[in-house]
């Protein structure tokens, strides 16, 4: 496996950027996922990439920003040389309580990208852990959303999936079809860690990746993409991580 990504929100905690990006080139990494960090001065994050040989062939975009400024949006994404557009999150003051406002959610992300597949961008969800648990009536969040937004693709964070008590297996056999990125990251043995958030680095963990990149290969997923949420040392994770990944 060739071309493997890094979400740079991963060495948000270890600036500057240029010295991020020649660590990833030094550890063998041709891509990197682009978050709102780096998008300050689009041309200089460019020349950056540039200056390394390294891809940002997708990036991640708030949903306020999505809505609100896609000229914006499309200006960067096209700076940057994206492909493909996701929106990462929603904050929780914003999440809805019931199947209703998941159900518009998903609505809006419909209608976002009607906007970006326009522009010739992939869009996308990339989902955490809220999205699969259980609301009042029974219904799953990212399950209300897919439905919402039958046009959307999937970016699957599955290390989130996990932890938000779902079996990733099930939601790939289910929604494999919608997956065009995995956010590749590994959970620590339970009371380790403590000092990453409970993450570890990807091989290092629970997640069983070697099973996952068997089923993830029927998908057509494009891009696999490193990320640990909260590493105490970013090199040490890019560097056993896409060692764990090129050996499944």
């Amino acid at each position: 496996m060739t071309d493997l990504s890094y979400q740079l929100y991963s060495s948000r905690n270890f600036p500057p950027l240029d010295q991020t990006l020649a660590m990833l080139k030094r550890n063998g990494y041709a891509q990197v996922e682009g978050y709102g960090g780096v998008y300050a001065d689009p041309q200089a994050t460019r020349a950056a990439l540039d200056a390394e040989g390294l891809a940002m062939p997708s990036g991640h975009f708030s949903i306020d920003l999505l809505e609100n400024e896609p000229q914006k949006v499309l200006d960067i994404a096209g700076t940057l040389g994206m492909k493909a557009i996701y929106c990462p999150h929603l904050a929780a003051d914003l999440r809805p309580t019931g199947s209703a406002g998941w159900t518009a959610f998903g609505e809006r992300l419909e209608a976002a990208h009607a906007t970006y597949s326009k522009a010739g961008y992939i869009f996308g969800w990339h989902n955490h852990d809220f999205e699969f648990k259980a609301l009042e009536d029974g219904s799953l969040p990212q399950k209300l959303i897919f439905d919402a937004a039958p046009s959307i693709s999937w970016e699957a964070d599955i290390a989130w999936i996990i932890r938000g008590g779902g079996d990733p297996f099930q939601w790939v056999r289910d929604y494999g079809r919608r997956i065009s990125a995995v956010h590749v990251k590994d959970i620590a043995p339970a009371g380790e860690n403590t000092n990453e958030d409970g993450w570890a680095d990807v091989g290092h963990g629970t997640v069983d990746w070697k099973a996952l990149m068997a089923a993830l290969r029927d998908t057509p997923v494009r891009y696999f993409i490193m990320e640990h949420d909260n590493p105490s040392d970013d090199e040490r994770f890019a560097r056993r991580s896409i060692a764990s990944v090129k050996a499944y």
